[in-house]
């Protein structure tokens, strides 16, 4: 499974982009083939699991529901 974290440079999501994506390779290490960052703008800040919405700007931000979105697909 690849997950791609698109978020918006402008708005300064890098730090919580780059926390997420520690979180998640560690929760997961080798049972993901990628989780890559993507840069955007226009206050983006977006999850996605082979292609598919698990998270988006403006639901509320919570790392364990993304975690839990992602172990469901594994």
């Amino acid at each position: 499974m690849q997950i791609e974290i698109e978020y918006c440079v402008p708005c300064g999501y890098l730090d919580r982009a780059i926390d997420a994506q520690r979180t998640l390779l560690s929760t997961f290490g080798q049972g993901l083939d990628a989780v890559t960052l993507k840069t955007g703008e226009k206050g983006v800040f977006t999850f996605r699991a082979d292609g598919d919405v698990i998270y988006s700007k403006p639901d509320a931000y919570d790392i364990t529901t993304i975690v839990e979105a992602v172990k469901a697909r594994l």
